[in-house]
């Protein structure tokens, strides 16, 4: 509820024999998720990192660790017969990123995206009892979008803190330094930038819906997190693509009444 309010939401709209084992899941995806951002020398963030994988071989073995999360994981794992190579590619690509540097390109953004916030998709998946190709092909694109979006959302922070991670092929496409987001400048390359990255997000929602109707109706309330993204992506579409106008910053009143139209429709 603290860390990601928007998992948290969208997570008390799955059916009740999942939802615990999904807040196992979105706590344990925060705690790597932080250590980045929590640490300032990267041997500790390797020794954190090596606590979660041997936590989940641990989990595996019928021995997790004694930790809150841990203990609900094991229990989520039970349940579910969750598979362990989702959780260890969060864990490997998570570590991967404590290095302190932006993304060379779009595609290798997108590759952590879906080590990631893919990955996630499809464990929440196999929590409600979907094997199904088309499911985890839209689960796929969303955590791309999610990736992307989430990127987007946090350099205004990242840049409080002298750090850019937004590609740099495609600021360099725009003539755009890292110093020009760190200075908070909103010139119209700047905003270029902005709207090639948001428009790649917004490619992988479309790719994800245009094949809805294969999808299994059961995998929906896995993909409700598309309502959090088309929301900030319709924002930043408003400010004209100016990633520090304040509106971005603040949290939506309305998401909760937005997840609740979207799973009384029936799509993502």
């Amino acid at each position: 509820r603290k860390r990601d309010y928007e998992g948290f939401l969208c997570s008390l709209l799955l059916p009740a024999e999942s939802r615990t084992s999904a807040f196992a899941l979105r706590a344990f995806n925060m705690y790597p998720f932080q250590i980045k951002d929590s640490i300032t020398q990267k041997t500790t963030g390797l020794m954190r990192m090596q606590f979660w994988r041997d936590a989940v071989e641990g989990i595996y073995c019928d021995n997790p660790p004694h930790q809150p999360i841990a203990t609900e994981l094991w229990r989520a794992v039970k349940r579910h017969n969750l598979t362990k190579m989702w959780f260890m590619k969060i864990i490997d690509e998570r570590e991967k990123n404590l290095d302190d540097r932006a993304y060379r390109n779009i595609q290798e953004l997108e590759k952590y995206a879906e080590n990631t916030q893919s990955a996630l998709l499809y464990l929440i998946l196999e929590m409600l009892g979907v094997r199904d190709v088309h499911a985890d092909h839209a689960a796929s694109h969303i955590g791309k979008a999610q990736g992307i979006v989430t990127c987007l959302r946090a350099t205004p922070y990242h840049c409080t803190r002298q750090k850019v991670f937004l590609p740099m092929d495609v600021c360099m496409l725009h003539g755009v330094s890292q110093e020009d987001f760190i200075r908070g400048k909103q010139e119209r390359n700047v905003r270029d930038v902005i709207y090639d990255i948001a428009s790649q997000a917004h490619i992988h929602l479309e790719h994800a819906r245009s094949f809805s109707k294969k999808v299994p109706v059961k995998a929906y309330p896995a993909f409700f997190c598309t309502v959090a993204l088309d929301d900030y992506l319709c924002n930043v579409r408003k400010v004209d693509f100016n990633i520090f106008h304040p509106s971005l910053q603040r949290k939506s009143t309305l998401l909760p009444l937005h997840l609740y139209i979207r799973s009384w429709k029936k799509t993502y």
